[in-house]
């Protein structure tokens, strides 16, 4: 039992499932048995070698986000116990080794208990997506019942989630996609927004032309997001990157605040606060106010490049998962 099947990224471009020694637990870590691992556009990013910020140096194992059982604990780590089941956002970046293996050693910090009610597939779609949703809406903008919400990509993977929790929130949320997914949203929620009208008009259309309180930005339609906020506002985006006209922001006397959701893994600064987060996603998903919207396809440890195949030809219609048992 001193190995384990692991699909191991040894150049850019090139998986290989291989058997590698199977870590232990060191101060602080819990042993996990991998159930389940989602599929992330980082991940894709990574295996090419365009994700410079992300410092994944080779070889490494990819796979951000895990669900599975406690095998064993380190010293120290007293939160969990061997049988318990978590998931979290524990590896696959900075050097941290990833959930595409059977076994990963990761920092109890970054676990939260799985949704009772949700599946291990379930579960390992969740952690990436809905931390990024809930630092945008809750640790920068604070937001509060009432509030109009503009969701941009409301039906992605950020965007799904961050329409559920500015729903249980109590704000009245609008989210952009388009008109093919218009049914969805409306269950989440939201009222659904066509994409194709153009921002101008959906400004006009939806806000009586005054803006909405907050603009959550999740696809990198920034210079969008700024004209849609409205006076003293706040945008959002977790891909604010590139050069930007601020004016129709600074107009406006509205705010904007980034989401880097890396960080905490890149650096180890602020690692129980993405726990933390996790357990109010456990506890939004136990109370019936959270779900995954996930593909129906199956894949297993030795199908990974099918799965990555399916995202990059954005055929998926959800978040891809991996399931290892």
């Amino acid at each position: 039992m001193s190995r384990m099947k692991a699909v191991v990224l040894e150049t850019h471009g090139s998986l290989r499932l291989t058997e590698i020694g199977r870590p232990v637990p060191q101060a602080g870590e819990v042993l996990v048995r991998v159930k389940a691992s989602g599929v992330n556009p980082l991940d894709l990013k990574i295996k090419a070698g365009e994700a410079a910020h992300a410092r994944h140096p080779l070889p490494a194992i990819l796979g951000i986000d895990l669900a599975g059982v406690v095998e064993a604990v380190g010293p120290g780590a007293t939160a969990f116990k061997p049988g318990d089941e978590v998931y979290g956002m524990t590896g696959g970046v900075g050097g941290v080794p990833g959930a595409l293996a059977e076994f990963a050693a990761v920092d109890a910090r970054l676990l939260a208990p799985k949704p009772a009610n949700l599946s291990m597939r379930e579960a390992a779609a969740l952690p990436l997506a809905f931390i990024t949703a809930w630092e945008g809406l809750v640790d920068r903008v604070k937001l509060q019942s009432g509030k109009t919400v503009l969701v941009i990509g409301g039906a992605g993977g950020v965007g799904h989630m961050a329409v559920q929790i500015a729903v249980a929130r109590g704000a009245k949320v609008f989210a952009t996609d388009s008109a093919a997914k218009a049914a969805y949203l409306r269950g989440l929620g939201a009222m659904p927004v066509d994409r194709a009208l153009g921002i101008d008009a959906i400004v006009a259309e939806h806000s009586d032309g005054k803006g909405f309180d907050v603009v959550y930005d999740t696809i990198g339609r920034l210079d969008d997001a700024f004209k849609a906020v409205a006076r003293f506002g706040h945008v959002v985006s977790s891909l604010g990157w590139g050069t930007h006209a601020l004016a129709p922001l600074s107009f406006k006397a509205a705010t904007y605040s980034g989401v880097f959701t890396l960080l905490p893994l890149l650096t180890g600064e602020g690692r129980e606060h993405h726990g933390a987060i996790l357990r109010e996603a456990t506890r939004l998903a136990e109370a019936g106010a959270l779900l995954p919207r996930l593909d129906a396809h199956t894949f297993s440890l030795d199908q990974v490049e099918a799965a990555h195949r399916l995202l990059a030809e954005r055929k998926a219609e959800g978040k891809v998962v991996v399931t290892l048992g």
